[in-house]
């Protein structure tokens, strides 16, 4: 077959979510699938060697660089759709879930969430006109449409008047490099980031949909009831800061013990996670919620919400609070902070739930679908 992918969001350095997604189950289905000719679809120029694929994969540059919902119309609806059907293609493959219209091949996109759908308020208007516009087109333009969880399957189909037996679960998986750390290793990470300390961490980019507010508040809450030196680690880029969120920060009691990192390359973020005594990780809406399962690998309790598909990743090894309820993510911290037995004991469920997600599986599911798509 030849097949092309949209690699738009494979951003060197810069892989978050679907980026993630795109090259952990790219490079394994290239190299098991070598008689199949891959062709990588930027729109930007990339260099040769940034990505280490198998023989069989080619890159192409469609200009212009679509970072706008003036250029992603032309990209998608125009650029793209001409040179997909210029080329005779077997199969477009979408991890964004972008489909163009009229396309003379078949096409599978990966819708992984629908929170513009949701929490509109959350997205700059621009984007957010376009995404409630064409995600529909695009779910139903796809020949297959495949999603990372259960609660994003049943959300998709109802949201956008699909059956569920035209969409598949392909759950995510997480970078090996989240593993258990040594006591000395901790240790070094703690002495580097938190003056010693312990810490909750929380991790993934400061948006309004990852509700800080209600964290920060618990954190808050938390130290005013324990005499606990705990810090919190706040892991991820400032990317959308509003000033009702800048409010409240500087309304806590206890705001010097919340220390902002930034963005972590993976092997730092992989050691601050596996130092922290607990995950806090309590977004309002998440597709899957991969930092719950990099906490599992790294034999890290997790604290997470009890909403969308939180607990189907968790599946009874996490403790679950709800997204607003400040006083019962203090008491679950205190817990973890508390009772080492609760902690140990979720430490092994999480563990034992690790097992069931991995790279390797995820790519076997997305080729399933591919496979199923095209004979």
């Amino acid at each position: 077959m030849k097949i092309a992918v949209n690699c738009r969001l494979l951003v060197p350095n810069k892989m978050d979510g679907i980026g993630r997604f795109t090259y952990e189950t790219l490079q394994r289905i290239t190299q098991r699938h070598s008689a199949h000719q891959f062709i990588l679809i930027f729109d930007r120029k990339i260099e040769e060697d940034t990505f280490q694929f198998s023989s069989n994969v080619t890159t192409v540059t469609i200009p212009p660089q679509a970072r706008h919902p003036i250029l992603w119309t032309i990209w998608f609806e125009f650029k793209l759709k001409h040179y997909l059907n210029k080329n005779g293609f077997d199969l477009f493959i979408s991890p964004e879930g972008w489909i163009p219209a009229g396309l003379n091949c078949k096409s599978l996109g990966v819708i992984h969430d629908l929170n513009f759908e949701h929490f509109p308020e959350n997205i700059i208007y621009s984007h957010r006109k376009y995404l409630q516009h064409y995600f529909p087109k695009y779910a139903k333009r796809a020949d297959k449409v495949v999603t990372v969880s259960e609660y994003s399957k049943k959300d998709i189909a109802k949201t956008y008047g699909l059956t569920e037996a035209d969409i598949a679960v392909v759950y995510n998986g997480a970078n090996e490099v989240f593993k258990p750390l040594s006591k000395a290793l901790q240790q070094e990470i703690r002495n580097s980031y938190s003056e010693g300390e312990e810490y909750f961490v929380f991790v993934g980019t400061l948006h309004p949909r990852k509700n800080l507010e209600h964290l920060f508040r618990a954190f808050d809450l938390f130290k005013k009831k324990s005499a606990s030196k705990m810090k919190l680690l706040i892991v991820g880029n400032k990317k959308w800061w509003p000033s009702e969120l800048e409010h409240i920060f500087q309304s806590l009691e206890y705001q010097q013990d919340i220390v902002f990192v930034g963005r972590l390359e993976d092997e730092q973020l992989a050691n601050v996670l596996g130092s922290a005594k607990a995950l806090t990780y309590l977004p309002y809406f998440e597709g899957f919620g991969v930092p719950i399962l990099e906490a599992f690998q790294a034999e890290v309790a997790v604290i997470t919400s009890d909403v969308t598909s939180m607990p189907e990743v968790a599946n009874g090894a996490a403790l679950l609070c709800g997204v607003k309820d400040v006083e019962a993510i203090a008491t679950a911290m205190k817990e973890l902070v508390e009772n080492e037995v609760k902690r140990e004991e979720l430490i092994a469920k999480g563990r034992k739930r690790a097992t069931d997600f991995s790279w390797d599986k995820t790519s076997d599911l997305l080729w399933e679908s591919i496979k199923k798509l095209t004979d």
